[in-house]
């Protein structure tokens, strides 16, 4: 997919397409965000004309931005295959209609998702254009009117990941998400997340966390973690016979668990012992997310006494002291867990020398793992060595 950006649409300090454009007081159009980074950073010229700003006020340009619009809406995308090439106003109609047809809309989104998936220029002009809270909608309505068909939902859900960054500084595109705070419009979402469609769980998974993450979506990420019906299908997916719907899951409820306000809730429906589950099994790609979320439950009252409760909690912590990842991040999270748990309950601590706990501590502690997990396994291993000692005088 290609697209020939004509040359004053280009920021020039980005080189990318115009989103915000703004002029400065020498005349020169640039990015709001490139040209914001740039002041930031105490430059007090002009990045063109290298000129000396006096005034560093910004100014709306209006008239690029509706010249830029047009441009976006009437162009056509070109690809190598000739049945991609279509128009973004075309594809806008199509999808606002209430008068276009469900094949004809699937194949509208189908062409968004392309653009969408093979050019940062085209997920721009996406977003720009308003195509983000579309397909948004377009979602929530294909809940109750498509039934049980979820082709137009796996395509769309597609698009909007692709639109959806899973950094930080472009997660202002986030807040269009906002929306699904209202209950009309997340009850739909937990429809969807109820079906027996591993693609659709898996994708919606992936949307929560990226609500988690993101500083504009934070209130979002509240009332979904408030919510007991969508904590209950996570909790569930963890331990479901589709992997990837099960990895996503283990993300999003990690995500959830960031938030303080969530964490009770989600320990009420039993986080805990899905992810000590989870940890259980032969495959876990996100063992160190599921591993963080387990040291932050465990912080709380209810979470010790939870995974105090579960049989095979201290033998999977024990397990991951030393056999998560290069970078030994899940060894830190099992370790801080495991001291919480054995600092609370002598049992646990019996349980976990019985374990070996006190070799991979050992391992752990001359491995390359960071000083602070090699304080906390120093503590850890201190305190059963006094453990041992106990037995050993009896």
């Amino acid at each position: 997919m290609s697209m020939s950006i004509p040359h004053l649409f280009l920021c020039p300090i980005s080189l990318d397409l115009l989103t915000d454009p703004v002029t400065l007081s020498t005349g020169q159009t640039y990015d709001r965000l490139s040209i914001e980074r740039w002041l930031a950073g105490g430059n007090l010229t002009c990045p063109v004309t290298m000129q000396r700003l006096q005034d560093t006020t910004l100014v709306p340009n209006h008239t690029l931005r509706h010249l830029i619009d047009q441009w976006l809406l009437t162009d056509c995308l070109t690809s190598n295959d000739k049945s991609c090439n279509f128009s973004l106003g075309t594809l806008k109609l199509n999808l606002q209609s209430s008068d276009t047809s469900l094949n004809a809309k699937l194949e509208s989104v189908k062409k968004v998702r392309i653009l969408s998936m093979e050019s940062d220029t085209g997920q721009v002009c996406l977003f720009q254009l308003g195509f983000f809270p579309l397909l948004l909608q377009l979602i929530l309505e294909a809940s109750h009117e498509f039934n049980d068909d979820f082709e137009l939902v796996e395509v769309a859900l597609d698009c909007i990941l692709s639109l959806s960054p899973s950094s930080s500084s472009s997660s202002s595109h986030l807040e269009f998400l906002n929306i699904l705070k209202k209950d009309q419009n997340l009850v739909p979402l937990l429809y969807l997340l109820e079906q027996d469609n591993g693609r659709v769980k898996t994708s919606i998974c992936c949307l929560i966390e990226r609500i988690a993450s993101s500083p504009v979506t934070l209130d979002l990420c509240s009332v979904i973690g408030q919510s007991q019906r969508v904590l209950q299908v996570l909790v569930s997916l963890i331990t479901d016979a589709d992997s990837q719907a099960s990895e996503a899951a283990v993300r999003a409820l990690s995500g959830i668990c960031l938030l303080e306000a969530n964490r009770s809730n989600a320990i009420k429906e039993g986080a805990t012992d899905s992810l000590v589950a989870y940890l259980s099994g032969s495959k876990r790609r996100n063992a160190t997310q599921a591993l963080a979320a387990i040291e932050i439950l465990s912080a709380m009252d209810e979470g010790k006494k939870m995974l105090i409760k579960n049989r095979n909690a201290v033998k999977v912590l024990v397990k991951m002291l030393f056999k998560v990842s290069s970078d030994h991040q899940g060894s830190e999270h099992a370790v801080s867990a495991l001291l919480l748990l054995c600092r609370e309950s002598p049992r646990v601590r019996s349980e976990a020398v019985i374990a070996g706990a006190l070799t991979q501590l050992l391992l752990l502690l001359q491995s390359q793992c960071s000083a602070k997990a090699k304080s906390k396994a120093r503590a850890l291993l201190k305190l059963l060595s006094c453990t041992c000692h106990s037995y050993h005088s009896m």
